[in-house]
This record gives C-alpha cells, sequence and structure tokens, in this order.
C-alpha cells in the first residue's frame, strides 16, 4: 500500500496553486491547520524537502517541483476514474463499437469522432472499416453498436445519412482517355477493373460492374485510389475519395456514354435502439451532424450543374 495519500496530494497541489495555506485553506473548505499537517506528514513519509518559505509564501523545491508534476497526473486520472464511474452508473456505455464501409465520406468521420471526444472523452472508440457486406455480417453478429452500410440489414430499419456519387475514373494517360471518344462498357471489357474485396466473412458479394476480362481485387479503397493514379486500372471511386485527384488532374473521370456515375445511398443502423445507451445514441447524432457539416455532395457542388450532366459524355 503506498504510504502517501491522494488526499495529500491535493492538498499540496491546493497549497501551491493557491500560493499559500490560507488561501488554499479557504479554496478547499479546510482549515489551515490541517493542510499544514498534511504537507509535513508529506515530507516525512518521503524523506524530502517539498516546499520551502518565501517571505509570508511558500514555493516548491526542485525536488517538489518533480514529485508534484508526477502527482498532478494521479490526481487528473483519479477524477476521470470517478467521471467514468458516475457515467456507468448512469448508463453510459464504456465503449462504442461502430463498423463504417470504406466509402463513407473520412472527413465526416473524422469530424463525428471528434465532436463525440468532446462530450465522451472517456468513452472508447472500436472502429471498423468494412467494405459491402462486412458491416451487416458484424451487425447480425452483434459485434457493433452502429453500422453504417450502403447496403439493406434484412430485420433492421436504418435512417438515411448520406448518398454518395461515384465516378468512373482512370489516369489521364489511360488507353481508354486515348480513345479521345465517348465510351460504352465494351470498351472498358478490355482493361483492367480494380475492385476493393467485401470485408465478410460469410457471405462476400460483388458489386458493380465486373465483366471486365482483367481483373485486380485489393482490400482497402486506398490500395484502389493508389494504383489508379500509377495508371494501372480503372474504377468507379465515390467522389468524395477522388475530388482532390480529379482537380490535381491525376485521375480523370471515364466519357461513358452510360452508367459513368451512380449514386449510393448510405444509412445509419442501430444494432437496438431502444437498448442504446447515451454514448451510442450521442455518435449517431454526431455522424448525422457531422455529414451536414462535411459533405455537401448532394448539390453539385464540386462539379457545375452543366458538367455534371456532362460528365459522362464530355472528353477534356
Amino acid at each position: 500500500m503506498s504510504r502517501v495519500t491522494l488526499a495529500q496530494w491535493q492538498m499540496l497541489a491546493a497549497v501551491v496553486d493557491h500560493g499559500g495555506f490560507a488561501r488554499a485553506a479557504e479554496a478547499i473548505h479546510k482549515s489551515p491547520s490541517t493542510l499544514n499537517h498534511a504537507v509535513h506528514k508529506l515530507e516525512a513519509q518521503l524523506g524530502v524537502s517539498i516546499l520551502e518559505p518565501v517571505g509570508r509564501q511558500v514555493r516548491l523545491t526542485d525536488a517538489g517541483e518533480m514529485l508534484l508534476r508526477r502527482a498532478r497526473q494521479l490526481i487528473e486520472n483519479a477524477a476521470a476514474l470517478e467521471e467514468v464511474a458516475e457515467g456507468m452508473a448512469a448508463g453510459l456505455e464504456a465503449e462504442v463499437s461502430l463498423a463504417v464501409d470504406q466509402i463513407f465520406p473520412p472527413d465526416a468521420l473524422a469530424e463525428a469522432l471528434q465532436q463525440f471526444s468532446r462530450s465522451y472523452p472517456h468513452v472508447r472508440i472500436q472502429l471498423h472499416e468494412t467494405v459491402l457486406n462486412g458491416g451487416v455480417e458484424m451487425l447480425y453478429d452483434k459485434r457493433v453498436d452502429l453500422v453504417i452500410s450502403g447496403l439493406a440489414a434484412q430485420g433492421f430499419l436504418g435512417e438515411p445519412l448520406v448518398t454518395l456519387r461515384f465516378i468512373a475514373v482512370a489516369h489521364p494517360a489511360h488507353p481508354l482517355h486515348a480513345l479521345a471518344r465517348t465510351l460504352d462498357l465494351r470498351d472498358l471489357i478490355q482493361h483492367r477493373q480494380l475492385v476493393v474485396r467485401d470485408s465478410a466473412l460469410r457471405q462476400s458479394m460483388d458489386a458493380g460492374w465486373l465483366k471486365a476480362e482483367q481483373r485486380w481485387t485489393v482490400g482497402h479503397l486506398a490500395t484502389s485510389l493508389d494504383m489508379l493514379e500509377r495508371g494501372l486500372g480503372f474504377a468507379w471511386l465515390p467522389e468524395t475519395r477522388i475530388r482532390e485527384a480529379l482537380a490535381a488532374r491525376r485521375l480523370k473521370p471515364l466519357p461513358l456514354a452510360a452508367g459513368g456515375i451512380r449514386e449510393v445511398p448510405m444509412q445509419l443502423i442501430f444494432q437496438d435502439r431502444d437498448r442504446a445507451g447515451p454514448a451510442t445514441h450521442a455518435m449517431a447524432q454526431a455522424l448525422h451532424e457531422a455529414v451536414n457539416a462535411c459533405c455537401p455532395i448532394n448539390d453539385d457542388s464540386f462539379y457545375s450543374k452543366e458538367q455534371a450532366e456532362n460528365l459522362q459524355s464530355s472528353v477534356e
């Protein structure tokens, strides 16, 4: 057992913060003699001089500064522990588990997590980045509290979150762009398509157009984007993920006669809305607010209306 109590460190910190025993006593509602006794006992137990007089006030010795600096960490940790216990007693979850499809805008996810952390700094987050059926499978297995997916989950009611626009793209120097004409699906068949593997373990699925004779399957959206920028194939990717690459001319939309743009509605699904705790509901609210703040993509903000209408058939 520790020879020194947390209360002793707290009283020492009060004396230092308030510049003396009298002011500290008034601030924390203790008598000056109680504080004086606590600090002297602390010095005797540790065998170190912690405070020294300076006129009518006191200041820390060099050893006292080092010890109090470390003691403040103990004080802060103890306060945080009490906050966590109070939250749990009030029904607050210790952890929120969230499965998010990789196509979900990363800026919105980061904003939601940041907003959540300000209100619930002690609640842990388990974030699972999934693809296609991966999140839904975790929902069925009761491994997550919330799921963001572009797929429906049988037996669950989702709420609309955001509609993402996917654009067929390739590197500007890709042979498909060299054709310098409107393309159709027969043109795509002759070239390599990049797709992202379903993260579900039991019921994986393929999605989108998959008739290319050559196909590379990768495990993460970021890998697909990197390969696209290296000219290794073509793919449909979310506009939010490729906006910068399009603006910098590292990628270029394929001028398809049809199918060059697809829309995928994303939904937020609770494992059990009625049994979900306050932190889970707060995370859901943060996700909605983050989408509204970070995703002005349903108003053709990246492209003008004319550009959006002509994107599939235009060749620069």
